[in-house]
């Protein structure tokens, strides 16, 4: 076993089957996404916000976008 596995005990909380995280397995935040691939149970904590940080720490952009309507045919007025 790799020291991030350990061996946990599944018990039943109501109709649910459940198992304790072990403190040096704990996930961030308050949720998650669970989901089967085969025979594992994939756990992955849901970081919310972090995209949004990622994004406000990047520098602003400095090239002016090309400008996409260049090569396009003129539009036709349309009589409504």
């Amino acid at each position: 076993m790799s020291t991030s596995e350990r061996h946990v005990r599944l018990f039943r909380n109501g109709r649910n089957q459940a198992l304790r995280i072990p403190r040096e397995l704990e996930l961030e935040g308050e949720e998650a996404l669970i989901y089967k691939e085969g025979d594992r149970l994939i756990v992955e904590p849901i970081h919310k916000g972090r995209l949004l940080a990622l994004l406000a720490s990047l520098d602003p952009l400095t090239e002016p976008f090309p400008n996409i309507d260049d090569d396009l045919p003129p539009l036709d007025d349309v009589q409504l």
